[in-house]
């Protein structure tokens, strides 16, 4: 019973505050996912260009998000940033420490990393596209917005799906490390409680918990989408023509 005292929501009890926090997790994963598809979006666009250093350009940014650690991404836009912008304040006179706004920071350095995913997740469903239906719409003469908007982003999408859904888990786990910036999301609140209790186990289960039901509900939700999008698609199974 004590434990169910402690994450109850009664007066001694950390229900309504991790309540919250969850809501802050949900937040900026949602936030982040966001930035990571349009980072996702430009970075496939490069890839798949003409231009050498559009594709130059892009190979570097997936390379280098993917190859180092996401904690330190955080910290050099939080604590680079903030050094960055108080240089930039004492040269025109003003004093002190100028702190960035840890929700900002942290949705933008979750997003760029979760970006260099999905630029590979949208060039290959894009690859996987068949080219006789692009083809087939040059031939009739649909011009390249048409094209976009009544193939190539249906069908993008359609193949992105599943990976997409993986990102998605990716950030909902790595929105975690933003508690370093000081932003109470369930990490950070897990470790205020124990703090605050001693009760080392029962938070961070709790916590472990909480991530759970978040993962699972959206990653019910993702599959859901997957079947919507390949409706009227032939199963893998099925006969071929």
């Amino acid at each position: 019973m004590a434990y169910f005292t402690l994450i109850g929501f009664g007066p001694r009890g950390w229900g309504a505050a991790l309540a919250q926090a969850t809501l802050m997790t949900l937040a900026v994963s949602i936030a982040a996912f966001g930035v990571g598809i349009v980072f996702g979006m430009f970075g496939c666009w490069a890839k798949l260009s003409g231009s050498v250093v559009a594709r130059g350009a892009a190979t570097a940014y997936t390379t280098i998000l993917r190859g180092i650690p996401d904690l330190l991404v955080i910290y050099l836009l939080y604590f680079g940033g903030s050094q960055a912008i108080g240089s930039i304040a004492r040269l025109l006179g003003h004093q002190g420490f100028f702190g960035l706004n840890g929700f900002v920071v942290g949705t933008l350095a979750v997003g760029i990393v979760s970006g260099a995913y999905e630029t590979e997740v949208l060039r290959g469903a894009y690859q996987a596209i068949p080219r006789g239906e692009l083809e087939a719409a040059r031939v009739a003469g649909m011009g390249r917005l048409l094209m976009l908007r009544r193939i190539i982003a249906p069908q993008t999408l359609r193949f992105a799906l599943p990976g997409m859904g993986n990102v998605w888990q990716l950030v909902i786990k790595e929105s975690a490390l933003i508690s370093v910036v000081g932003l109470v999301e369930i990490m950070n609140q897990t470790r205020i409680a124990v703090g605050s209790t001693g009760a080392a186990f029962s938070f961070y289960a709790t916590g472990a918990a909480l991530f759970l039901v978040v993962t699972t509900f959206s990653g019910a939700a993702f599959r859901r989408a997957e079947r919507w999008a390949m409706r009227g698609m032939p199963s893998g199974g099925g006969r071929r023509a």
